[in-house]
């Protein structure tokens, strides 16, 4: 067998860490849209639960329900016809 030469291991590995990186920081705008947010309205927020696979975007919408059900319109994406 010949050795993988150091040079396409590392790469690799950077490749890996970089997508694990990604995935972390998008997942933590996410999770600071649904949980943190001031305004339902956040126009990358809206467009990241909209993306995420939908056991993901209902717990997301559910989040945003508790907080603004009784002040706003629900979100694109959060609601039907205009009501939660």
């Amino acid at each position: 067998m010949e050795d993988v030469p150091r040079r396409k291991r590392s790469l690799g590995r950077a490749l890996v860490a970089a997508l694990i990186a990604i995935v972390v920081v998008i997942a933590g705008r996410w999770y600071v849209y649904v949980a943190y947010a001031d305004d339902p309205f956040d126009e990358v927020g809206i467009g990241l639960n909209s993306m995420m696979p939908g056991p993901i975007r209902d717990r997301g919408c559910a989040m945003l329900k508790a907080r603004f059900e009784q002040k706003t319109l629900p979100p694109a994406g959060c609601g039907v016809n205009g009501r939660w």
